[in-house]
């Protein structure tokens, strides 16, 4: 016998053929699966936050209205890097917002500085009814 018969060669080894038809149906699955798949998932619910809007402030806000209080070790503090008593603080926080018509404080903590500390001198700070900043970035003691 000779000539080929049913995908043989001359030499009697059969050639190697890819059949791009099942690739394609497989792909076309895969597609279908990843589309119904997709449609099943529940929509994820979200609760609605106003947030506030910026206002531009009345006057420019310059250093002098800007007070520093760093909280250190236990027991002390830095009110614009001159270092005072924790005990101070209310006394301080009351006459500068007498002297300063808009004033604010940014509350800022060394390596030094508790936890608790920290949430009394911004009690305070919320007693005196003062606009207060936390300052989250690491400041040396006294800086």
């Amino acid at each position: 016998m000779s000539g080929s018969f049913g995908g043989q060669s001359a030499g009697g080894a059969k050639k190697a053929r890819i059949e791009i038809i099942p690739l394609i149906d497989v792909i076309f699955f895969l597609l279908a699966t990843f589309v119904l798949f997709t449609l099943s998932l529940d929509k994820i619910q979200s609760v609605p936050v106003d947030l506030p809007q910026a206002t531009p402030a009345a006057r420019p806000i310059t250093e002098d209205d800007l007070v520093v209080l760093q909280i250190s070790e236990p027991g002390t503090a830095y009110w614009n890097r001159e270092l005072i008593s924790s005990t101070e603080i209310p006394r301080r926080l009351l006459d500068y917002k007498a002297t300063v018509p808009a004033p604010r404080v940014l509350v800022s903590g060394d390596d030094k500085a508790r936890y608790g500390d920290a949430v009394l001198a911004l009690d305070e700070v919320r007693k005196a009814g003062i606009t207060v900043s936390i300052e989250t970035a690491f400041r040396a003691t006294g800086r």
